[in-house]
């Protein structure tokens, strides 16, 4: 598989695999994984919010707002 990219971008990469003594091939691979393991989760939890809320299992404005506020005080 080829996948053209940007001059600027390239140089970036390039740049990269350098400073980390990693070839530029390995970042990619890298980085396309780290993008499908994040969207196969966040699909993930989508559906499993979409399934709690048809399940009725909500949470009011004031829950949620408390929520929040533990997770990050200040």
């Amino acid at each position: 598989m080829e996948v053209p990219f940007r001059p600027d971008l390239q140089s970036k990469l390039s740049r990269l695999a350098a400073q980390q003594g990693r070839p530029t091939e390995a970042l990619v691979v890298e980085a396309v994984e780290r993008m499908v393991n994040y969207d196969e989760w966040f699909l993930r939890e989508v559906q499993n919010g979409l399934a709690a809320a048809d399940r009725g299992e909500l949470r009011d404005h004031d829950e949620v707002k408390k929520i929040i506020s533990q997770r990050y005080p200040g």
